[in-house]
């Protein structure tokens, strides 16, 4: 277990899947979103903070009986960063915080060890993020000390144009695992990932 904040992006209206709300997906036997707590869960010591949106009573219902502290953002039709920015305002501590998304179910715990000991054994002080073949991933860890940095552009605040706006901030990670660059935005990954459950089960 890591001394580490988990952040799950959850909110998103999930258009490309159609009318089904890809985080409440069966994953494993369990709502995708809960599937994807349960990894968080697995390496970090304190309650994951799930940040919702879109259909906010349906996935706070999946995740009854988790270790989870869940932040409701209002504007979360207006895009990702503001689902960002709602969870960083409410995170709280001196640990590092893992942001993640909620369509991840590819993403393994021993992912986010590795993820996790990658950004200990070099310099904790900068974002870590993983990479492969020039494609970035997610999750990334941020240091306590640049979650603020994260919100100081009002016009765009939030990760993704922090971290190519100040490159001496950032570290990037060659880290190989399929689970941190898959994410499931259609029916068709989703029934991919089905069938590839089911192959290994039988």
């Amino acid at each position: 277990m890591h001394d580490a904040t988990a952040m799950i992006l959850a909110a998103g209206l999930s258009r490309r899947m159609g009318e089904r709300n890809k985080l409440l997906l069966p994953i494993n036997g369990v709502p995708m979103i809960r599937h994807m707590v349960d990894v968080y869960s697995a390496v970090t010591q304190t309650p994951v903070l799930v940040v919702t949106g879109h259909q906010a009573d349906a996935v706070k219902a999946c995740l009854e009986g988790c270790d989870v502290q869940i932040v409701y953002n209002p504007e979360f039709e207006t895009g990702q960063q503001t689902s960002v920015v709602c969870g960083l305002r409410a995170a709280e501590g001196s640990a590092p915080m893992l942001i993640g998304l909620g369509d991840q179910p590819s993403l393994t715990a021993d992912d986010l060890e590795a993820l996790l000991g990658a950004h200990n054994a070099t310099d904790p002080a900068r974002i870590s993020i993983p990479v492969r073949e020039g494609r970035r991933g997610n999750p990334i860890v941020v240091p306590a000390a640049l979650r603020n940095r994260l919100l100081e552009d009002p016009r765009s605040p939030g990760c993704k144009t922090f971290t190519r706006a100040h490159p001496e901030h950032v570290q990037f990670h060659p880290l190989q695992s399929p689970g941190y660059y898959a994410d499931v935005d259609t029916p068709e990954a989703y029934n991919a990932l089905a069938a590839h459950q089911l192959k290994e089960v039988t």
